[in-house]
């Protein structure tokens, strides 16, 4: 059974086509990745999972009684305003003193030692890290990150994303993310989703990496290498293709 399934969406703004007939789906325990160039309707595609956007047609059939995390790709907090990372994390809706939801959720996220840093203070690095922690204070059963490492270094991102694998594991959540960093992002991802105003192409990290709509968009330079990995599960992923294949342990060093 899916969490959500996107059929035939098209999403417009006025009379701009975003997306056209796009078909997506997410299930339980599954980290995906949407990848695309700017414009290609990336972020539009999430805002239309949470239903902050009406589909010109098509539909997004969410699962009964859903529960949904969501990570921005930033979220600006005054650098004045006394907020501790506890406080920050009790002004999400439904969250209750004395339950040890927030300990919990920094725990989760990797850090339960902010608790009582302010919110100024943290790095970026950091201050990602406690969105994550907020966004999981519900137990979401489907996580959304919407490039929530943009601004981080290589190592930076590489350590979110291990992160975020880690929080599948833990808790069995699925993962719908957007991404930039190709060559970091990828060796987390059971599935693949090539954007650019359409489904350009989709499967295992190693099926997208060797697409021809895929190089076209990206190349086969270092800019798109992805590192690839094995996952125990990869055999139950069908590549987009047909082709059913489960990727290959290795490193692209194209």
């Amino acid at each position: 059974m899916s969490l959500i399934d996107l059929q035939h969406l098209t999403l417009r703004y006025g009379g701009n086509t975003v997306l056209r007939d796009v078909n997506l789906s997410v299930t339980p325990g599954e980290i995906v990745t949407i990848v695309g160039p700017n414009g290609s309707g990336k972020t539009s595609l999430l805002r239309a999972a949470i239903g902050a956007l009406t589909p010109a047609s098509g539909r997004v059939v969410r699962a009964p009684g859903l529960t949904i995390g969501y990570v921005p790709q930033k979220l600006h907090v005054d650098p004045t305003l006394p907020l501790t990372v506890d406080r920050f994390m009790r002004l999400a809706p439904g969250v209750r003193r004395g339950t040890g939801a927030v300990r919990a959720a920094l725990a989760s996220a990797g850090v339960a030692a902010l608790e009582r840093r302010q919110m100024a203070d943290l790095s970026g690095g950091q201050f990602q890290r406690v969105l994550l922690a907020r966004a999981l204070i519900r137990k979401p059963d489907l996580l959304l990150l919407d490039e929530a490492t943009q601004g981080l270094d290589q190592a930076g991102s590489a350590a979110f994303y291990q992160r975020i694998e880690q929080v599948r594991h833990e808790t069995g959540c699925a993962v719908l993310m957007i991404s930039h960093e190709l060559h970091v992002v990828m060796s987390t991802s059971d599935r693949v989703i090539c954007l650019n105003g359409h489904v350009c192409c989709e499967g295992t990290p190693e099926v997208v990496a060797s697409a021809p709509e895929y190089r076209a968009l990206f190349g086969t330079g270092t800019g798109g290498a992805l590192a690839l990995y094995r996952h125990d599960h990869d055999h139950k992923h069908d590549d987009g293709c047909g082709h059913g294949a489960a990727a290959h342990a290795r490193e692209a060093a194209e």
